[in-house]
């Protein structure tokens, strides 16, 4: 049930709906990004979320694999969006990420992302 959680909310990001995402998340909800900032609480997540979305308008993410160690979940995969200054063949950069997350009673009370701060990969390609 956890992993579908975890695919629950990563539809939702892809939907960019951010209603879908606030009802996925616990109250006390915690986003940590690949800086380590953190952000507590859904109703702030949800500010923040529509934030994104206007600001990466293409803004998507796609997870291959998930495994589970106690309570956490570690999904694998990637993320895509146009990044502003990137001129590409498609306009699009795609880079792998991962998530630690935690899910508590079919809810995500932890989204933590982990992804490398190097320029993304400008086009997605068999084999990357």
């Amino acid at each position: 049930m956890n992993k579908k959680t975890v695919y629950d909310f990563a539809n939702a990001i892809n939907e960019h709906s951010v209603d879908k995402m606030y009802a996925l998340m616990t109250d006390d909800h915690k986003f940590i990004d690949a800086h380590g900032h953190e952000v507590v609480g859904k109703h702030k997540m949800k500010i923040d979320w529509k934030g994104y979305f206007r600001e990466f308008a293409d803004y998507k993410i796609e997870i291959t694999n998930i495994v589970a160690n106690g309570e956490f979940l570690g999904a694998f995969g990637f993320a895509s969006c146009t990044l502003k200054g990137q001129q590409t063949g498609n306009g699009a950069s795609y880079w792998p990420v991962s998530w630690k997350v935690v899910v508590d009673n079919n809810k995500i009370k932890l989204w933590q992302v982990y992804e490398d701060p190097k320029p993304r990969l400008k086009t997605k390609e068999p084999g990357l």
